[in-house]
């Protein structure tokens, strides 16, 4: 873990574990390249102009991320997180690399949503505490909705639902993931709202995130059928996205 290009210290920790502001993005890392990095790199510039009314130069990630891989490490998770209240440092997490879940999913609806939606912020207590509840009632991961029963986005990533048509993600106030982004580049879809009461609409799910794509089997009381082959399409959509070198 290293800070500013060097060793994290406890000095230079404290702000990030007692202001608990600041803003991230995480990535896997393979060869030393990433999937999407412009849309890393985006991200992290524009939540920084937002919470510190400058932006974050995509070089000194750059630099940064693989100054942390050193020269030894080809495949990692990775972690850039800004924080701080003011005068914000980088940090720069480096742990083995992670895959997506092997197994369908099944998810439990949770009335919860993420403060300030749209951006990739510090301060994720609300998103575990469900998901450990969730884990707990046997399901495998919360799915957060409004109070009203609309559908946002998973506790980690986006979900999308298909239909007849096609892809239909879930419009609501969320992050615009990284994944999310790639697949709509390559594979026409559709935004609409889904509520909870429309889930037996639809023929299946599957959450996407920086670490992958994984079918949902079911929500709530809700069964899903897995569609195998359209789910290999939509796997082969997000694996043809660019991998891009840090240096």
């Amino acid at each position: 873990m290293e800070i500013d290009g060097g060793t994290a210290t406890a000095e230079q920790l404290a702000p990030a574990l007692l202001a608990n502001y600041g803003h991230f993005t995480a990535m896997q890392v393979r060869d030393r390249r990433v999937r999407g990095l412009d849309l890393h790199l985006r991200r992290l510039d524009a939540a920084h102009r937002e919470l510190y009314g400058t932006g974050l130069a995509g070089e000194r990630v750059r630099a940064l991320v693989s100054h942390a891989l050193a020269d030894d490490v080809r495949d990692a998770a990775v972690r850039v997180v800004a924080f701080g209240p003011a005068d914000p440092s980088v940090l720069v997490a480096v742990r083995p690399p992670a895959a997506p879940p092997t197994r369908p999913q099944r998810l439990m609806t949770v009335s919860y949503q993420r403060p300030l939606p749209h951006v990739k912020h510090l301060g994720g207590f609300g998103q575990s505490h469900h998901r450990n509840r969730a884990q707990a009632a046997g399901y495998d991961d919360a799915l957060l909705t409004t109070p009203d029963g609309v559908v946002v986005e998973g506790a980690i990533a986006n979900i999308g639902f298909l239909d007849d048509a096609g892809i239909v993600w879930a419009e609501a106030d969320w992050l615009h993931g990284t994944a999310m982004q790639l697949l709509e580049r390559r594979i026409p879809a559709r935004r609409a709202v889904v509520r909870r009461s429309d889930l037996r609409s639809y023929r299946g799910a599957f959450l996407a995130n920086s670490i992958g794509v994984v079918p949902v089997s079911g929500i709530d009381d809700v069964d899903f059928a897995v569609d195998d082959a359209e789910m290999a399409r939509i796997r082969a959509a997000y694996d043809a996205g660019p991998w891009d070198a840090f240096e």
